[in-house]
């Protein structure tokens, strides 16, 4: 990567946000990460068709959503910065949109505000999907998001890091209950059905050595 963001790092572990960033076909990764990727990659080929999709989906759920008149947007779980962002597409449909991206990865919100740090409309706020309040109170959503209007909540490829011990229901209810009426929520989340359960376990055990694990669920 080659920039001081001014956080420690460990390159040798591999990070989830940095894995999806090499498999997108971003430069934001280290060799730990390739590597693991790779190994995925040859397991599982259909990871990267499904990355891609992902982000199809989240531009245009961003793209419609803001056609339709939403405009602030928190991206919790944001990952890296890549092309076409969420405030890249809501700006082109309303230019006057606020987005809040959230990470819990320092490096993330370092590397997403060193790039954004002159756009008044967007901010990057440290919080953990597992702490909503956490989220809900960050001083920079307080300052760009105004919950007794809609709001696109988006959880893109997020969930799956959440266990069943903590509660993603309920990590959801706390944020539908601060929504207004006219809100809405984007989530996607890797579903195992129909995939080899063997294919699944070893998969999951790349990230059990990476910075987050994964669950994968049933549709």
């Amino acid at each position: 990567m080659g920039v001081d963001f001014g956080v420690d790092l460990n390159p040798e572990v591999p990070n989830a946000a940095r894995i999806y960033d090499y498999i997108l076909g971003g430069k934001n990764n280290y060799a730990a990460d390739r590597a693991t990727a790779d190994k995925l990659l040859s397991l599982m080929p259909e990871v990267k068709a499904g990355a891609l999709a992902n982000r199809v989906f989240l531009r245009r759920a961003v793209r419609e959503l803001a056609a339709a008149g939403v405009d602030q947007f928190l991206d919790i779980g944001s990952g890296l910065p890549t092309q076409e962002n969420v405030h890249e597409v809501a700006h082109s449909v309303n230019p006057d949109a606020r987005v809040v991206y959230v990470d819990y990865d320092q490096l993330v919100v370092a590397h997403g505000r060193a790039l954004l740090e002159d756009d008044p409309r967007v901010r990057f706020a440290i919080g953990d999907v597992r702490r909503p309040a956490e989220i809900l109170g960050a001083p920079e959503v307080a300052e760009l998001i105004d919950f007794s209007r809609p709001v696109a909540v988006l959880m893109i490829a997020l969930l799956h890091f959440v266990t069943d011990d903590e509660d993603p229901a309920g990590i959801i209810a706390a944020f539908r209950e601060r929504m207004a009426p006219g809100s809405h929520l984007a989530l996607t989340h890797v579903c195992h059905d129909g995939v080899d359960p063997n294919l699944i376990r070893q998969g999951s055990a790349l990230y059990d050595r990476a910075s987050a694990p994964v669950t994968s669920r049933s549709e």
